[in-house]
Protein backbone atom coordinates (compact mmCIF):
# COMPACT_ATOMS: atom_id res chain seq x y z
CA UNK A 1 0.00 0.00 0.00
CA UNK A 2 2.84 2.67 0.75
CA UNK A 3 4.69 1.65 -2.64
CA UNK A 4 1.41 1.96 -4.21
CA UNK A 5 0.99 5.59 -2.82
CA UNK A 6 4.71 6.36 -3.60
CA UNK A 7 4.35 5.35 -6.81
CA UNK A 8 1.18 7.31 -7.03
CA UNK A 9 2.71 10.61 -5.56
CA UNK A 10 5.76 10.22 -8.12
CA UNK A 11 3.51 9.84 -11.17
CA UNK A 12 1.62 12.85 -9.81
CA UNK A 13 4.74 15.10 -9.59
CA UNK A 14 5.76 13.88 -13.09
CA UNK A 15 2.71 14.53 -14.28
CA UNK A 16 2.82 18.34 -13.01
CA UNK A 17 6.02 18.81 -14.21
CA UNK A 18 5.29 17.88 -17.68
CA UNK A 19 1.93 20.11 -17.18
CA UNK A 20 4.36 22.97 -16.36
CA UNK A 21 6.32 22.04 -19.03
CA UNK A 22 4.04 22.36 -21.78
CA UNK A 23 1.88 24.98 -20.50
CA UNK A 24 4.33 28.19 -20.94
CA UNK A 25 4.64 27.46 -24.40
CA UNK A 26 1.31 26.49 -25.04
CA UNK A 27 0.77 30.30 -23.75
CA UNK A 28 3.04 31.55 -25.76
CA UNK A 29 1.40 29.88 -29.01
CA UNK A 30 -1.88 31.50 -27.91
CA UNK A 31 -0.64 34.91 -27.28
CA UNK A 32 1.15 35.42 -30.83
CA UNK A 33 -1.85 33.80 -32.35
CA UNK A 34 -3.95 36.41 -30.77
CA UNK A 35 -1.99 39.26 -31.04
CA UNK A 36 -1.56 38.62 -34.26
CA UNK A 37 -5.11 38.97 -34.97
CA UNK A 38 -4.70 42.60 -34.12
CA UNK A 39 -3.72 44.41 -37.62
CA UNK A 40 -7.07 41.58 -38.85
CA UNK A 41 -9.60 43.20 -37.02
CA UNK A 42 -8.23 46.60 -37.43
CA UNK A 43 -8.56 46.18 -41.13
CA UNK A 44 -12.22 44.20 -41.18
CA UNK A 45 -13.04 47.45 -39.02
CA UNK A 46 -11.95 49.63 -41.51
CA UNK A 47 -13.37 47.96 -44.24
CA UNK A 48 -16.46 48.19 -42.71
CA UNK A 49 -16.14 51.82 -43.00
CA UNK A 50 -15.35 52.53 -39.06
CA UNK A 51 -12.90 55.44 -38.57
CA UNK A 52 -9.56 54.51 -37.37
CA UNK A 53 -9.09 56.91 -34.57
CA UNK A 54 -12.56 55.25 -33.55
CA UNK A 55 -11.02 51.82 -33.11
CA UNK A 56 -7.79 52.93 -31.40
CA UNK A 57 -10.12 54.70 -28.57
CA UNK A 58 -12.26 51.51 -28.75
CA UNK A 59 -9.83 49.27 -28.45
CA UNK A 60 -8.31 51.37 -25.42
CA UNK A 61 -11.55 51.74 -24.12
CA UNK A 62 -12.70 47.81 -24.21
CA UNK A 63 -9.43 47.39 -22.41
CA UNK A 64 -9.76 49.59 -19.58
CA UNK A 65 -13.11 48.56 -18.48
CA UNK A 66 -12.22 44.79 -18.40
CA UNK A 67 -9.70 45.76 -15.80
CA UNK A 68 -11.60 48.10 -13.97
CA UNK A 69 -13.30 45.38 -11.91
CA UNK A 70 -9.93 43.68 -10.82
CA UNK A 71 -8.01 47.37 -10.05
CA UNK A 72 -11.26 48.34 -7.78
CA UNK A 73 -11.11 45.30 -6.13
CA UNK A 74 -7.63 44.67 -5.64
CA UNK A 75 -5.10 47.68 -6.00
CA UNK A 76 -7.70 50.68 -4.83
CA UNK A 77 -5.21 51.13 -1.74
CA UNK A 78 -2.14 51.37 -4.38
CA UNK A 79 -3.93 53.88 -6.31
CA UNK A 80 -4.69 55.89 -3.00
CA UNK A 81 -0.93 55.74 -2.11
CA UNK A 82 0.81 57.20 -5.66
CA UNK A 83 2.22 60.37 -5.68
CA UNK A 84 0.59 63.25 -7.92
CA UNK A 85 4.55 62.92 -9.01
CA UNK A 86 4.02 59.10 -10.52
CA UNK A 87 0.51 59.87 -11.52
CA UNK A 88 1.62 62.92 -13.57
CA UNK A 89 4.15 60.90 -15.56
CA UNK A 90 1.31 57.98 -16.07
CA UNK A 91 -0.64 60.85 -17.94
CA UNK A 92 2.00 61.66 -20.31
CA UNK A 93 2.49 58.26 -20.71
CA UNK A 94 -0.69 57.35 -21.82
CA UNK A 95 -0.62 60.19 -23.86
CA UNK A 96 2.14 58.65 -26.01
CA UNK A 97 0.35 55.24 -25.82
CA UNK A 98 -2.85 56.79 -27.27
CA UNK A 99 -0.28 58.62 -30.05
CA UNK A 100 0.95 54.99 -30.67
CA UNK A 101 -2.72 53.47 -31.51
CA UNK A 102 -3.50 56.27 -33.36
CA UNK A 103 -0.85 56.25 -36.40
CA UNK A 104 -0.64 53.34 -35.46
CA UNK A 105 -4.44 51.78 -36.07
CA UNK A 106 -4.10 54.31 -39.17
CA UNK A 107 -1.92 53.23 -40.84
CA UNK A 108 -3.40 50.34 -41.95
CA UNK A 109 -5.71 52.22 -43.92
CA UNK A 110 -3.01 53.32 -46.21
CA UNK A 111 -0.03 50.30 -46.06
CA UNK A 112 -0.15 46.27 -46.41
CA UNK A 113 -0.41 44.78 -43.08
CA UNK A 114 3.21 43.02 -43.03
CA UNK A 115 5.07 46.39 -43.43
CA UNK A 116 2.88 47.78 -40.91
CA UNK A 117 3.00 45.39 -38.11
CA UNK A 118 6.87 44.68 -38.45
CA UNK A 119 7.54 48.55 -38.75
CA UNK A 120 5.71 48.93 -35.73
CA UNK A 121 7.52 46.42 -33.76
CA UNK A 122 10.90 48.32 -34.19
CA UNK A 123 9.48 50.25 -31.04
CA UNK A 124 12.46 48.61 -28.72
CA UNK A 125 14.73 49.61 -31.06
CA UNK A 126 13.62 53.37 -30.64
CA UNK A 127 13.95 53.14 -26.83
CA UNK A 128 17.67 51.83 -27.59
CA UNK A 129 18.55 54.69 -29.74
CA UNK A 130 16.36 57.07 -26.99
CA UNK A 131 17.81 55.46 -24.19
CA UNK A 132 21.72 57.75 -24.31
CA UNK A 133 19.76 60.95 -23.82
CA UNK A 134 16.74 59.93 -22.00
CA UNK A 135 17.90 57.43 -19.76
CA UNK A 136 21.61 57.99 -19.66
CA UNK A 137 22.08 54.40 -20.69
CA UNK A 138 24.65 53.40 -23.28
CA UNK A 139 24.35 51.44 -26.16
CA UNK A 140 26.02 48.16 -27.00
CA UNK A 141 27.59 46.56 -29.98
CA UNK A 142 24.68 43.74 -30.33
CA UNK A 143 22.12 46.89 -29.99
CA UNK A 144 24.55 48.82 -32.69
CA UNK A 145 24.55 45.81 -35.40
CA UNK A 146 20.80 45.26 -34.88
CA UNK A 147 19.63 49.01 -35.05
CA UNK A 148 21.81 48.60 -38.69
CA UNK A 149 19.91 45.38 -39.49
CA UNK A 150 16.78 47.20 -38.82
CA UNK A 151 17.17 49.83 -40.92
CA UNK A 152 17.85 48.25 -43.91
CA UNK A 153 15.25 45.95 -43.81
CA UNK A 154 12.91 49.65 -43.12
CA UNK A 155 14.79 50.62 -46.24
CA UNK A 156 13.53 47.55 -48.15
CA UNK A 157 9.92 47.60 -46.37
CA UNK A 158 9.61 50.98 -47.27
CA UNK A 159 10.04 50.93 -51.35
CA UNK A 160 7.44 47.88 -51.40
CA UNK A 161 3.80 48.37 -51.93
CA UNK A 162 2.14 45.16 -52.39
CA UNK A 163 -0.74 44.04 -50.53
CA UNK A 164 -1.50 47.36 -49.92
CA UNK A 165 -5.24 48.18 -48.86
CA UNK A 166 -7.57 49.00 -51.75
CA UNK A 167 -9.14 51.72 -50.96
CA UNK A 168 -6.06 54.41 -49.89
CA UNK A 169 -3.26 53.04 -51.27
CA UNK A 170 -0.33 54.86 -50.09
CA UNK A 171 2.78 52.88 -48.46
CA UNK A 172 4.65 55.64 -47.68
CA UNK A 173 2.74 57.73 -45.40
CA UNK A 174 1.52 53.84 -44.26
CA UNK A 175 5.06 53.00 -43.14
CA UNK A 176 5.60 56.66 -42.13
CA UNK A 177 2.77 56.61 -39.73
CA UNK A 178 3.96 52.81 -38.70
CA UNK A 179 6.95 54.30 -37.80
CA UNK A 180 5.29 57.40 -35.52
CA UNK A 181 3.63 54.57 -33.69
CA UNK A 182 6.26 52.54 -33.25
CA UNK A 183 8.51 56.06 -31.89
CA UNK A 184 5.85 57.12 -29.72
CA UNK A 185 5.40 53.90 -28.12
CA UNK A 186 9.19 54.51 -27.29
CA UNK A 187 8.16 57.14 -25.21
CA UNK A 188 5.54 55.04 -23.58
CA UNK A 189 7.87 52.12 -22.67
CA UNK A 190 10.83 54.49 -21.13
CA UNK A 191 8.33 56.05 -18.86
CA UNK A 192 6.64 53.06 -17.89
CA UNK A 193 10.24 51.38 -17.07
CA UNK A 194 10.20 54.27 -14.12
CA UNK A 195 7.22 53.70 -12.75
CA UNK A 196 6.97 50.15 -12.78
CA UNK A 197 9.28 50.13 -10.17
CA UNK A 198 6.45 51.73 -8.23
CA UNK A 199 3.35 50.46 -9.68
CA UNK A 200 1.92 46.62 -10.23
CA UNK A 201 1.33 46.12 -13.98
CA UNK A 202 -2.15 46.13 -13.47
CA UNK A 203 -2.33 49.33 -11.98
CA UNK A 204 0.07 51.40 -14.17
CA UNK A 205 -1.74 49.56 -16.94
CA UNK A 206 -5.67 50.69 -16.11
CA UNK A 207 -4.10 54.21 -15.27
CA UNK A 208 -2.36 54.47 -18.76
CA UNK A 209 -5.22 52.93 -20.87
CA UNK A 210 -7.95 54.81 -18.81
CA UNK A 211 -6.05 58.47 -19.97
CA UNK A 212 -5.22 56.90 -23.96
CA UNK A 213 -8.79 55.89 -23.89
CA UNK A 214 -10.14 59.46 -22.87
CA UNK A 215 -7.58 61.21 -24.98
CA UNK A 216 -8.53 59.18 -28.03
CA UNK A 217 -12.28 59.66 -26.88
CA UNK A 218 -11.86 63.86 -27.08
CA UNK A 219 -9.96 63.24 -30.17
CA UNK A 220 -12.98 61.83 -31.53
CA UNK A 221 -15.58 63.96 -30.27
CA UNK A 222 -13.30 66.76 -31.43
CA UNK A 223 -12.81 65.92 -34.82
CA UNK A 224 -16.10 64.67 -35.26
CA UNK A 225 -15.21 60.59 -36.54
CA UNK A 226 -19.00 58.86 -36.65
CA UNK A 227 -19.71 56.44 -33.98
CA UNK A 228 -23.16 55.67 -34.16
CA UNK A 229 -25.23 54.41 -36.98
CA UNK A 230 -21.91 52.00 -38.41
CA UNK A 231 -22.43 48.48 -39.43
CA UNK A 232 -22.98 46.01 -37.10
CA UNK A 233 -19.74 43.95 -38.33
CA UNK A 234 -17.87 47.05 -37.27
CA UNK A 235 -18.88 47.21 -33.33
CA UNK A 236 -17.95 42.93 -33.41
CA UNK A 237 -14.62 43.86 -34.38
CA UNK A 238 -14.12 46.54 -32.12
CA UNK A 239 -15.47 44.52 -29.58
CA UNK A 240 -12.82 41.51 -31.03
CA UNK A 241 -10.12 43.83 -31.28
CA UNK A 242 -10.31 44.55 -27.36
CA UNK A 243 -10.62 41.16 -26.23
CA UNK A 244 -8.61 38.81 -28.08
CA UNK A 245 -5.53 40.77 -28.75
CA UNK A 246 -5.47 42.84 -25.95
CA UNK A 247 -6.82 40.83 -22.76
CA UNK A 248 -6.09 37.09 -24.16
CA UNK A 249 -2.88 37.93 -25.72
CA UNK A 250 -1.38 40.01 -22.97
CA UNK A 251 -2.64 37.82 -20.25
CA UNK A 252 -0.90 34.88 -22.26
CA UNK A 253 2.17 36.30 -22.57
CA UNK A 254 2.39 37.19 -18.83
CA UNK A 255 1.58 33.68 -17.66
CA UNK A 256 4.47 32.36 -19.80
CA UNK A 257 6.94 35.18 -17.91
CA UNK A 258 5.78 33.23 -15.03
CA UNK A 259 7.95 30.28 -16.48
CA UNK A 260 10.42 31.42 -19.04
CA UNK A 261 13.28 34.04 -19.26
CA UNK A 262 11.67 37.33 -20.21
CA UNK A 263 14.09 37.07 -23.20
CA UNK A 264 12.66 34.34 -24.63
CA UNK A 265 8.91 35.41 -24.13
CA UNK A 266 10.28 38.94 -25.73
CA UNK A 267 11.48 36.68 -28.83
CA UNK A 268 8.75 34.93 -29.53
CA UNK A 269 6.98 37.78 -29.13
CA UNK A 270 8.29 38.84 -32.37
CA UNK A 271 6.31 36.27 -34.50
CA UNK A 272 3.14 38.60 -34.49
CA UNK A 273 4.27 40.46 -37.61
CA UNK A 274 5.00 36.44 -39.68
CA UNK A 275 1.60 35.33 -37.89
CA UNK A 276 -0.13 39.14 -39.01
CA UNK A 277 1.11 38.35 -42.21
CA UNK A 278 -0.03 34.44 -42.92
CA UNK A 279 -3.60 36.00 -41.82
CA UNK A 280 -3.41 38.77 -43.64
CA UNK A 281 -2.99 36.01 -46.51
CA UNK A 282 -6.16 33.97 -45.78
CA UNK A 283 -8.51 36.67 -44.63
CA UNK A 284 -7.45 39.36 -46.69
CA UNK A 285 -5.49 38.13 -49.67
CA UNK A 286 -2.71 40.00 -49.20
CA UNK A 287 0.21 37.73 -50.71
CA UNK A 288 3.79 39.88 -49.84
CA UNK A 289 6.44 40.01 -52.73
CA UNK A 290 9.81 38.92 -51.78
CA UNK A 291 11.13 42.70 -51.01
CA UNK A 292 8.51 43.00 -48.45
CA UNK A 293 9.45 39.33 -46.89
CA UNK A 294 13.38 40.52 -47.27
CA UNK A 295 12.73 43.85 -45.21
CA UNK A 296 10.53 41.95 -42.75
CA UNK A 297 12.81 39.46 -41.35
CA UNK A 298 16.14 41.63 -41.76
CA UNK A 299 14.41 44.07 -38.57
CA UNK A 300 13.41 41.02 -37.12
CA UNK A 301 16.68 39.59 -37.03
CA UNK A 302 17.54 42.81 -36.14
CA UNK A 303 15.56 43.28 -32.87
CA UNK A 304 16.51 39.33 -31.77
CA UNK A 305 20.09 40.13 -32.58
CA UNK A 306 19.95 42.99 -29.98
CA UNK A 307 17.82 41.70 -27.31
CA UNK A 308 20.16 38.47 -27.07
CA UNK A 309 23.44 40.37 -25.56
CA UNK A 310 23.40 40.16 -22.11
CA UNK A 311 23.61 43.87 -20.24
CA UNK A 312 27.02 45.29 -18.91
CA UNK A 313 27.94 44.55 -15.24
CA UNK A 314 27.42 48.25 -14.64
CA UNK A 315 24.18 48.72 -16.32
CA UNK A 316 21.35 47.48 -13.64
CA UNK A 317 19.38 48.79 -16.89
CA UNK A 318 19.90 48.84 -20.73
CA UNK A 319 18.65 49.81 -23.50
CA UNK A 320 16.81 46.40 -24.23
CA UNK A 321 16.55 44.09 -20.57
CA UNK A 322 13.43 45.76 -19.43
CA UNK A 323 11.64 45.32 -22.75
CA UNK A 324 10.33 41.82 -22.73
CA UNK A 325 7.43 42.31 -19.94
CA UNK A 326 6.54 45.93 -20.79
CA UNK A 327 6.45 44.80 -24.70
CA UNK A 328 3.29 43.05 -24.05
CA UNK A 329 1.54 45.95 -22.93
CA UNK A 330 1.29 46.96 -26.21
CA UNK A 331 -0.34 43.97 -27.89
Amino acid sequence: METEVGVNAQDRTVTSNVQTSWRPYAALLVGVIAVSFAAIFIRLAQDAEAPSLVLAAARLSVATIALTPLVLRRHRAELRASAWRDVSWAVLSGLFLAAHFATWITSLEYTAVVNSVTLVTTSPLWVALLAPLALGERLNRATLLGIALAMGGGILVGVSSAGDPPNRPDPWLGNGLALAGAVAAAFYLMIGRRLRARWSLVTYAWVVYGVAALALIVTVLATRQQVLGLPGQAYLWMVLMGLVPQLIGHSSFNYALGYLPAAYVSLVILGEPIGSGLLAIAFLDEWPVPLQLAGSALILVGIAVASREPPAPEQSATAMSALAESREELL
